[in-house]
């Protein structure tokens, strides 16, 4: 072993004799002490300050899913204020049990016999195709496809053909609000007439919503109830109504003034043709069917006794 490395381990332990034979102390090396790496989300070491390549997407995938958070936080609070109010709306409105009450009422201010006669299915049918088709299917007794497609309608400026207003928005407004009151074009009344459509289709059958309608509705000429109308304009009670005579009966709850067809005959006969052609669409007839309608006499008699 040379002079320059030899070492002595009798008590002095890091000592060892240098060139000359003399003993002296070396120290021994230090561990140099490294940071250590940083690892990110994945797992993928890097180093500080850098946490390398494979780091570098983690803070933009955090602030993603916390944007996402947030917006699913305030889509759900907004929903559930418009749950709150809506609930608070149902409460302020009047009790759906008070339907029957009021089309009596009604009725009877009318001189109609109420409850009337059962609703033909030529009605009906004719009624349903025209003003609410998703009648029978829809829940909650609105339509939420027709209201966005009159919304769409009202922001493009096209036409406003058939309305959002449900058969049961309808009757609530007729009911208890009034057909002819201004409230029902307030944004407060048409949400009265929503809250008003979801008790009544709570409580009634959709038989029993057609049957009020049906007794409530004015037809023109000074017809109230559809017993009226049909004996007033065709001198028949309405089971013997025609297809013909049930869609212009149907056509006339929309516009009585302009669509009467005594006062009115062309434009009746155009809102006629629009209803049968609406039955057709929904599949309520054939397109054959729906020729031999429009081709066949309507038989109008008016002047006939309301109570024939």
């Amino acid at each position: 072993m040379g002079r320059g490395t030899a070492s002595y381990g009798g008590g002095r332990e890091g000592y060892r004799r240098d060139d000359h034979g003399y003993w002296e102390y070396s120290q021994p090396d230090r561990e140099t002490t490294l940071p250590l790496p940083v690892v990110d989300d994945q797992g993928t070491p890097g180093t500080p300050g850098n946490s390398g390549d494979a780091g570098r997407p983690a803070r933009p995938r955090r602030r993603g899913r916390r944007f996402l958070y947030r917006t699913a936080l305030t889509i759900g609070t907004l929903a559930a204020c418009l749950l709150i109010a809506f609930g608070v709306l149902l409460l302020a409105t009047p009790s759906a049990g008070q339907a029957r009450a009021l089309a009596a009422v009604i009725a009877s201010e009318h001189h109609e016999a109420y409850p009337g006669p059962p609703v033909p299915a030529n009605f009906a049918r004719a009624l349903v195709a025209t003003e609410d088709h998703r009648f029978y299917s829809e829940v909650g007794g609105i339509d939420p496809l027709a209201l966005v497609h009159v919304a769409a309608k009202a922001v493009t400026g096209g036409p406003a053909d058939q309305g959002g207003a449900t058969i049961e928005v309808q009757l609530a407004k007729m009911l208890y609000i009034g057909a002819n009151s201004p409230a029902h074009d307030t944004f407060q009344g048409d949400l009265k007439e929503v809250a008003l459509a979801v008790k009544l289709s709570a409580m009634y059958t959709k038989a029993e919503i057609l049957q009020m309608y049906a007794e409530v509705a004015y037809y023109g000429n000074g017809y109230y109830g559809l017993q009226q109308a049909s004996c007033g304009y065709f001198g028949k009670p309405p089971a013997g109504l025609t297809v013909a005579q049930g869609a212009m009966l149907a056509g006339v709850v929309n516009a009585p003034a302009d669509d009467d067809p005594v006062t009115q005959p062309a434009q009746a006969r155009a809102r006629l043709t629009h209803v049968i052609e609406r039955m057709v669409a929904v599949g309520s007839l054939t397109a054959q069917q729906g020729s031999a309608a429009l081709n066949a006499p309507l038989g109008l008699t008016p002047g006939h006794s309301p109570d024939c």
